[in-house]
Parts: structure tokens; sequence; C-alpha cells
């Protein structure tokens, strides 16, 4: 998608919506990751498998891994990985199920680890069982 440039009292603003080629895409009126200078916002995913164009099932760790691979795509797509993430929020259908995301969820981060916070939802969307943003600093 092309750069979208906002004015703002006579400032310009440079929003750019990364192409991410093998990942999911957009549910509803939002761009999975938008660059914004240096900062890259990878908006919520769901453990959304783009080739079967379903929500994977089974357990929290296997939701969690479809999770952070969708992850790790959107971040290759826009010329980074897991170290360049510096903030982590993780929507839990069941806070039962943190000691299982925890151990997934590390596979993936480098160390040190981002900042994160977790919370536990009434419902996500596809009634999926997780859903994480993320926030990364670009070189």
């Amino acid at each position: 998608m092309p750069a979208q440039r906002q004015g703002r009292k006579g400032s310009l603003t440079v929003r750019e919506a990364i192409a991410a080629p093998g990942a999911p895409r957009a549910i509803g009126p939002y761009s999975p990751v938008i660059r914004a200078g240096n900062l890259l916002f990878i908006s919520g995913q769901i453990p959304f498998n783009a080739e079967t164009g379903t929500v994977v099932t089974g357990d929290i760790a296997a939701q969690t891994d479809q999770v952070m691979r969708n992850i790790g795509t959107l971040l290759k797509a826009a010329g980074a990985g897991f170290g360049h993430v510096v903030r982590t929020t993780v929507f839990l259908m069941d806070m039962n199920d943190f000691a299982a995301m925890n151990e997934s969820y590390a596979k993936f981060v480098t160390d040190p680890p981002p900042a994160r916070s977790t919370v536990q939802v009434a419902r996500l969307p596809r009634d999926a069982r997780i859903e994480i943003d993320a926030i990364a600093v670009l070189p």
C-alpha cells in the first residue's frame, strides 16, 4: 500500500502500511502493520493461519506459536525481527493459560525480552484464545 500523508497544523506526518505477503489479512478497517518514522506498530494478531484461512485449533501453546509466527512475518516484511520489539500486549481468554502461553512466547523473543502486559478478556475475534500486539523500533 502507498504511504498515507496526513497534515497536522502545518506539519507533515507520514504513515506507511507495510505489505506482508504470507501474513493474515486484516479482518476489519485497520492495517496489520504501520510504520511511522522508526516505529513499527503491529496490530493485534490472532492465531490465524493465512495458508488455510482458519484459526488454528488446539491448546494455547499451538495458538501462541501461530500468533508469534504471524508477528514474525509482519516484522520481516518491515525489515525487522523480534530483537526490534520493545513492547507487547497479550490478551488471553483464560489467565489459567498464562504459564503455557509464556513458555511458547519465550521461544520467539530475544534477550532482553520486550516490556509486556498480559490481560484476561471476555472474548476475542473469531473466538481465538489469544491475541498479541507489538511495537518495534527500527534502526
